[in-house]
């Protein structure tokens, strides 16, 4: 059952992680192996962050960002911290910014019903993001040419 076909409920909501998961192989080359701070860098869209926060046997927490330079700081937004679960396959977006800066980021998440739970906005938010990114290009390796 896709988790378009009954929004907000908990077999939906599972099937929307597994979409996640999915997507996130789509972006990220071995979810597995990844380590530590990696950039994606393309023509025509802002660095990509990622950032191995946590590892452990059956799951990975990741950070997924964008920095924008601001004056006096930078700034991290969506600044997504995302619970990889190996064995289940699932993605699962444990934190995010409540607003985003970034209009792209904002539209998407305007665009989703108001009524539905912080966990359903956060990750659909993350399942249309992560189609964005691979849209324009973006992957991580598990050995970067760029990293920081």
């Amino acid at each position: 059952m896709s988790w378009r076909a009954r929004p907000a409920s908990f077999v939906s909501l599972m099937s929307l992680y597994e979409s996640n998961y999915i997507r996130l192989g789509w972006l990220i080359e071995d979810l597995s192996a990844v380590e530590g701070r990696l950039i994606s860098a393309v023509d025509g869209d802002c660095p990509l962050h990622l950032k191995v926060e946590e590892r452990s046997r059956y799951t990975t927490t990741v950070t997924l960002t964008y920095i924008f330079e601001q004056e006096m700081a930078s700034l991290a937004d969506p600044d997504l911290q995302i619970r990889v679960y190996h064995d289940a396959r699932l993605a699962e977006v444990q934190s995010c910014a409540r607003w985003h800066r970034h209009a792209i980021l904002e539209s998407i998440r305007s665009g989703l019903a108001r009524a539905l739970g912080e966990r359903w906005l956060r990750n659909v938010m993350l399942n249309k993001w992560l189609d964005y990114c691979v849209e324009r290009g973006h992957r991580f390796g598990a050995t970067p040419a760029l990293a920081r």
